[in-house]
Parts: C-alpha cells; sequence; structure tokens
C-alpha cells in the first residue's frame, strides 16, 4: 500500500488549493481589465483548474525537498508566482511583469549560491536555458506579428530556466508544448476556436515548468 501523505504536505496541499482560489478571484480584478476581458468573472473552469493546480503542485514540494527550510520557502514561493500567473493568464491572456520580473534577480542569486538542489554547480546551463529558451521560441514568431509568443511568456521562461536549469527547463517546455498541441488540436476539431484565434501559451509552459519541476 502507498504510505500516507505526511502532515506537512497535506498543510501545504490545503494552502495551494486556499492559494489558487485566491489567486482566480484576484486575476478577474488585478491587473486592470481591458474591454476584450471585462472584470469580474464568475467561478468556472478555470478557477477550478487553478485551485487544482495549486493543491496539487504546491503539496508537492515537501515531498520533493524534504524539510530544507531555504528551498521549502523559495520553491513555495515560485510554485504561487506561476499559480498566480496561471491565473491571469486564464483569465485575461496576461502574465504581469509584477510576477515574472522578481523571479529572475532572486532565482540567479539562488542558483549562483550553490545552494539550489535543481542547479546545484551547473550555473552556467541554467544561465544558457534562461536565454537560449525563450529566444528560439520566441525569435521564430516574429514575423507573426505581436501576440504570437508574448514578451510575457519570453520574462516566465528566463526565470524557469534559472531555477529549473537546462535539462529539467527544456524537459518541462517540451512538455508544456506537447500537451499545448494536443489541447489546440482538439479545440481546432471541436470547432471552438479557429486557426486565427489567438490562444495563450503562458498556461501550457506554466503546466509543463511545474511537471519538470516536481517529477
Amino acid at each position: 500500500m502507498p504510505s500516507p501523505l505526511p502532515p506537512l504536505s497535506i498543510a501545504f496541499a490545503f494552502a495551494g488549493l486556499v492559494l489558487g482560489l485566491a489567486a482566480d478571484r484576484l486575476a478577474t480584478h488585478w491587473p486592470e481589465h481591458d474591454e476584450e476581458h471585462p472584470p469580474g468573472r464568475p467561478v468556472d473552469w478555470r478557477t477550478w483548474l487553478t485551485a487544482a493546480t495549486g493543491a496539487v503542485s504546491l503539496g508537492l514540494v515537501p515531498q520533493r525537498f524534504g524539510t530544507d527550510p531555504v528551498a521549502l520557502g523559495l520553491f513555495s514561493l515560485w510554485v504561487a508566482v506561476l499559480i498566480g500567473g496561471l491565473a491571469t493568464d486564464l483569465d485575461q491572456r496576461l502574465l504581469p511583469d509584477a510576477l515574472t520580473l522578481p523571479v529572475i534577480p532572486v532565482a540567479l542569486l539562488y542558483a549562483a549560491s550553490g545552494l539550489n538542489p535543481l542547479v546545484g554547480g551547473a550555473i552556467l546551463p541554467a544561465i544558457a536555458a534562461a536565454i537560449v529558451i525563450p529566444a528560439v521560441l520566441y525569435l521564430p514568431s516574429i514575423p507573426f506579428g505581436a501576440g504570437a509568443f508574448g514578451l510575457g511568456d519570453v520574462k516566465l521562461l528566463i526565470g524557469v530556466g534559472l531555477v529549473l536549469g537546462l535539462g529539467r527547463a527544456v524537459n518541462g517546455v517540451v512538455v508544456g508544448l506537447l500537451v499545448a498541441g494536443a489541447v489546440l488540436a482538439v479545440l481546432l476539431v471541436a470547432r471552438r476556436i479557429g486557426r486565427r484565434s489567438y490562444v495563450p501559451f503562458g498556461p501550457f509552459l506554466i503546466l509543463g515548468s511545474l511537471w519538470g519541476f516536481l517529477r
């Protein structure tokens, strides 16, 4: 029989559930909405997806990193940032700078300190991941116009590379893109979207990053 979840993981999972619900409700009012995305969206599938993602991902942090207080604190904060980004991108197709930019210097310092267990001493590959991965995805999108691959996604991926290191960042992004392709194919077949519909990639990149982080 599988061993039961320890109390710390249960507490983190509950906190993640609350975090996801709160992030979804906050995203319906912050940042300032435009005419295309009016504020005050009622509870819907996005609420439950964000809440479930928060519960699972935050609940697994103690399982993944034990009781190391620095790792628990910093990675829990990073998960909170990703859940907040998931909520805002699902609600209004936006990854705010207030969420993505602070991650970059903190992740860089953590990686350079040698204390990040996901990076270890491989700081240069982590920096390479933070530069190359967003560039490979963003530069080919430029001819397709603004919004094909957003700058918010670029800033997100810079932080992802520094937090996860090269191997995990690549794996997470690949998983995110595969999930995105599968979901978009289903939506196209079901005629829920058209070929010119704009679908944000941020949620898929976030889910893939969480997979690479917690696997």
